[in-house]
């Protein structure tokens, strides 16, 4: 039988600026560890810290404009594009136009704080 799924979880963002994060399925929300799926809206000025994942991440930008920084450069993700950022790799995600972004997250495995390893 498929598992309905009623309500995200709002989960606390990392970055300098509020961002909302509705965790769907992962390991918060429905205790799931091969992926998770996450909508977010991020502001404005959102800038997280650089992150070197052992999961790959899946996005899909919806509205605005996501900026995905890895170590040679910097690739521009606009409404109606996706991007993946590979396990393993240096990404920092950030929002720097006035819209901000809405996007959804994939990451397979699921998010956790143990495994994205955070720049300090």
């Amino acid at each position: 039988m498929p598992t309905l799924i009623p309500q995200p979880t709002r989960i606390e963002a990392a970055g300098n600026k509020p961002k909302l994060i509705d965790e769907y399925i992962g390991r918060v929300n429905t205790k799931t560890s091969a992926t998770s799926v996450a909508h977010m809206r991020s502001p404005q000025g959102w800038l997280e810290p650089g992150q070197t994942p052992e999961f790959d991440e899946f996005t899909v930008v919806l509205k605005g404009m996501l900026r995905v920084t890895y170590q040679k450069g910097e690739l521009d993700v606009h409404a109606g594009q996706g991007v993946i950022a590979h396990a393993g790799e240096w990404v920092r995600y950030s929002t720097p136009n006035p819209d901000g972004a809405e996007y959804i997250a994939v990451c397979l495995p699921a998010f956790s704080m143990e495994t994205v390893h955070r720049d300090s």
